[in-house]
């Protein structure tokens, strides 16, 4: 018998330790392993997570502006009674298409620019763990966005609510593409989500920077690491019931249908177990955001890390037990209605711990009245505004006045707009140095705030008192006799303040684009990683694998009277595109990760799904099969080996090395 030569085992290499200064002949050799080429090549191969990260928040700002001229149409619409701006159809289309938009196109997707930036440069890593899975999970987001859009010129945009309950949204009732279009949305958009949070998960475990245990990493990365654990959890359970729901309108099965034996509420037991993890899941790194920036204006540590550590991840725990407060109007069982609307006043309890940190962090500090300060105080007022309306809602006889009012409509917006928009903000103005070596003004700063801050409060406090007067939800017009009046006409005119304050803010970010003051590398004298880089950080991050001794690295001497973590000083991985791997708990070296290359193969595999899913829309079937056909290449073209494989370090724990998707 032949036996088959053992192929030879990659070659080994211990760590070593040093120093790349900048300018240096090492130093320009990983700027050149790193960088992107330019143009449009490159633009469409990168796998860089600044840019991917940059890439996420710009397409979720531009979402957020279409969301936003939806509402205002809206509001126009319902300023006065009996208006006629928009037919029942039109406004149908247009309430849903804001609603996905801003839950679904923008909430999320620019918390995950954020993080895909920051993250690396946090945990002090050269990038994600996938970097090409990165920059798959963008191509598709904009890729699903563009086909939820793409109905919009053809009249044919979703139309049955965000929630999209069967039947209304069954064959019987809505016999158009419309709700096709919507399902098969959702199911692309959860491919992006999933492979998203699979990155965020890998990257904690395996790519901080040495000696950076699990009990030193900053809240943002508690709070996106929580949301992407649920997220792998949650949205399977969307992408069945949207998958189920299609198959029920295009192939004849009957999840759905009453008539033929279905069951419509399964559709929203499916929908809800999702959707209200999902709006922890926008909010926990919002809420990450905030304690990490925030203590940087109150020139002090934030208080109560652990607690608040701990309280992020209860919050999503205790959140995958409360969906069915969305349906105690449903006729469930009365034993079922106590037990979920306990558990909806109890997930009150790790959110009042963070707002408690929040507020004592700013009590025993010494607060700097900047502008990102100004965005995080009011964040938290509206968080508390927010989590009081949601705790009312929990009570089961209160929630049966109130469900499918407009006071359910205000506590939506309280928490998933403006709990989500002014940390968002907040933190675009702490972190533009970062982003672009420059400074935003803080004057008009300020003028935008306060139109934002009261635009906001303007616009959806009047929307509980609507509620309370038993203004129901989802209705395009009401007679001038029902005393709604006034509230619809004042939460109009906030809509518009609230959009004028967007406007300041866009202006100012395009101005500082070009004419804002130069940053240096760390102007706010911030503690964390990131501000350790140059500003713009350069392509390979960190010439050298620091070494994290503590929570505040940048702040070390002014706390404890020494430093102890080596920021310029440390690991040597300039053989190529390398990573180092650390252990789960201690973050101690562990494995030399070869990185892969840029590739076009995201992209392609993004196009061919976005022809596989308009295929099935349109059931052309020979469509679908060449987008099958696509995906199935792009994938073989992306799995390729490569040339060079992980080499394990001889000094670090006994992993086996190998190569970054």
């Amino acid at each position: 018998m032949t036996e088959h030569a053992a192929s030879p085992a990659p070659p080994r290499r211990t760590l070593t330790l040093g120093r790349i200064e900048p300018g240096s002949e090492e130093e320009r050799k990983l700027r050149d392993l790193w960088e992107t080429p330019p143009g449009w090549r490159g633009w469409l191969s990168t796998v860089d997570h600044k840019r991917i990260g940059l890439r996420y928040l710009v397409t979720a700002f531009a979402f957020l502006i279409a969301g936003g001229i939806e509402a205002l149409i809206m509001r126009v619409q319902l300023a006065r009674p009996d208006a006629h701006v928009l037919s029942p159809e039109q406004y149908n289309q247009l309430f849903t298409m804001h609603g996905v938009t801003m839950i679904f196109l923008y909430a999320l997707p620019v918390l995950s620019g954020f993080s895909n930036y920051l993250w690396p440069l946090i945990l002090g890593a050269r990038d994600m763990a996938f970097p090409r899975l990165n920059a798959l999970s963008y191509w598709i987001f904009l890729f699903a966005g563009f086909f939820l859009y793409a109905s919009f010129p053809f009249g044919e945009a979703p139309n049955a609510g965000w929630f999209n309950y069967a039947p209304l949204a069954g064959l019987t009732y809505n016999t158009g593409p419309n709700i096709d279009i919507y399902a098969l949305g959702m199911v692309l958009l959860g491919i992006s989500t999933t492979v998203g949070s699979m990155n965020f998960v890998v990257t904690f475990l395996r790519m901080r920077a040495p000696g950076m245990s699990v009990d030193r990493v900053p809240v943002l990365v508690w709070g996106t690491l929580t949301a992407s654990g649920a997220n792998l959890l949650a949205v399977p359970s969307v992408s069945l019931a949207f998958l189920l729901l299609w198959l029920d309108r295009r192939i004849g099965t009957h999840f759905f249908d009453v008539v033929n034996g279905g069951r419509a509420l399964l559709w929203q037991h499916l929908f809800w177990i999702f959707a209200h993890p999902w709006v922890y899941a926008v909010v926990l790194p919002a809420m990450g955001i905030v304690s990490d920036a925030l203590p940087v204006f109150c020139r002090r540590p934030l208080v109560g890390y652990l607690p608040v550590a701990l309280s992020t991840v209860a919050t999503m725990v205790v959140g995958f037990v409360v969906w069915i407060h969305h349906m105690f109007a449903t006729g469930i069982p009365a034993l079922a209605l106590s037990f979920f609307g306990a558990a909806s006043m109890v997930i009150a309890i790790p959110s009042a711990v963070a707002t408690f940190a929040w507020i004592a962090t700013i009590w025993t500090g010494r607060p700097v009245f900047r502008v990102p300060f100004l965005y995080f105080a009011g964040f938290v007022f509206l968080f508390v505004i927010g989590g009081l309306s949601g705790v009312l809602t929990a009570a089961v006889p209160l929630d049966w006045q109130l469900t499918d009012t407009y006071f359910v409509v205000a506590h939506l917006h309280y928490v998933l707009l403006g709990i989500n928009v002014f940390p968002v903000i907040g933190g675009i103005y702490f972190w533009f140095p970062k982003f672009t070596g420059r400074m935003m003004s803080e004057r008009i700063g300020r003028i935008g705030f306060w139109i934002l801050f009261v635009g906001f409060n303007v616009a959806f406090f009047p929307m509980h008192i609507a509620g309370l007067l038993g203004m129901p939800r989802r209705i395009y017009t009401y007679a001038p006799d029902m005393g709604w009046n006034t509230v619809n006409m004042v939460t109009s005119i906030g809509a518009f303040v609230f959009a004028l304050g967007v406007l300041i803010f866009m202006v100012d970010l395009a101005y500082s684009l070009r004419r804002g003051p130069v940053a240096g590398d760390n102007p706010w004298d911030a503690p964390t990683l990131e501000w350790s880089t140059a500003s713009p950080p350069p392509p390979y991050n960190f010439a050298v694998a620091p070494r994290i001794a503590s929570r505040h690295p940048l702040w070390e001497e002014r706390i404890a009277g020494k430093t102890r973590s080596h920021l310029s000083y440390g690991y040597l991985l300039n053989d190529g595109r390398e990573a180092l791997g650390t252990t789960v708990l201690d973050g101690e070296p562990d494995v030399i990760l070869k990185m892969p290359e840029d590739s076009y193969a995201p992209f392609w595999l993004g196009v061919a799904s976005l022809v596989f899913f308009t295929g099935l829309a349109l059931s052309v079937w020979w469509l679908a099969g060449l987008g099958l056909l696509g995906c199935t290449a792009a994938i073989v073209v992306w799995l390729w080996p490569q040339r060079e494989l992980g080499q394990r370090d001889d000094n670090a724990g006994p992993s086996q090395a190998g190569a970054a998707s």
